[in-house]
């Protein structure tokens, strides 16, 4: 963090958010770290300026939302490049997440959602006519999330 070193509590708001950060209030979360309410809210605060937290989203599950296919597609860019594409990747239709490998050949890992390999096979060209290798395809059958374990600090649930 730029300002201050992430602690004990912030590792446990953190943590608390990742869990359900839509129902999951300053009030709760104080309990849990034995701090006030608006202790939690200025941390959160703090580490939605500091960039910590980015921002806050859904999880989807794109397969009862209509599109059953969740391809990973394993591109090779440039090195001094890789990062530059990303924002343009982004753009592309059907792209969900775009990140950035820095070991091996394979260096930007792209996940993109459709309907039918038809919804797949524009996204894959339209990364081949950006200049980037598409060096592997692979189909996901499912993807779950889980908080990190290195922000439960063990307080009170």
């Amino acid at each position: 963090m730029a300002d201050e070193e992430i602690d004990d509590v912030d590792r446990a708001i953190l943590y608390a958010l990742q869990e359900d950060a839509r129902n999951m209030s300053s009030g709760e979360i104080a309990k849990r770290t034995g701090t006030s309410d608006s202790t939690v809210r200025k941390r959160i605060q703090r580490l939605e300026s500091d960039g910590v937290i980015k921002g806050y989203s859904a999880s989807v599950d794109y397969q009862k939302a209509g599109y059953p296919l969740r391809m990973l597609l394993y591109c090779t860019a440039s090195i001094p490049e890789r990062g530059d594409l990303i924002p343009e990747v982004l753009q592309i239709d059907g792209v969900v997440s775009v990140q950035e490998l820095v070991t091996g050949e394979r260096n930007l890992l792209v996940t993109a959602v459709g309907e039918s390999d038809s919804d797949i096979t524009p996204i894959a060209q339209e990364l081949l006519d950006m200049g980037l290798t598409v060096a592997d395809e692979v189909l996901v059958r499912s993807h779950e999330m889980t908080p990190f374990s290195k922000f439960d600090t063990g307080t009170d649930r």
